[in-house]
């Protein structure tokens, strides 16, 4: 499990004082840093190997412009060429989001999707949680 800390900004705020919904599927973008790294290592846009095929976000609970976010990321399922991750947001010790992506190993000059390697799907492994 990787995890990242995020203080959230005043102009991630809404109209309520909560953090604005759009926000989540940023800071879980910033949170999936390291798994991209098992693919570019120096997150090279020219070299990048990884699409998204799906996003999703549950809102759970509030979120509070001032306190920090932890961002928990972990593999939820591996396949053959894509593999799902998982995200939580914390703040003050409760769950307030839960993200899923449906990341896929890609050849952008085939325009196809491309099998994970073994080293690929090992790296992706060592973060696999049975938790859903």
């Amino acid at each position: 499990m990787f995890i990242e800390k995020v203080m959230p900004r005043f102009s991630e705020t809404d109209a309520l004082g909560h953090i604005n919904n759009t926000v989540l599927p940023v800071w879980f973008e910033v949170a999936r840093a390291p798994i991209f790294k098992f693919f570019t290592p120096d997150l090279n846009p020219h070299d990048w190997k990884l699409i998204i095929a799906k996003i999703e976000v549950s809102f759970v609970g509030e979120l509070f412009y001032g306190y920090e976010v932890t961002v928990k990321t972990s593999v939820e399922h591996i396949g053959t060429s894509s593999f799902v991750l998982r995200q939580e947001a914390w703040q003050h010790d409760k769950c307030c989001a839960i993200g899923k992506a449906i990341m896929v190993r890609y050849d952008f000059t085939a325009k196809a999707k491309q099998a994970l390697s073994t080293q690929e799907k090992r790296l992706l492994n060592e973060h696999l949680t049975t938790q859903s």
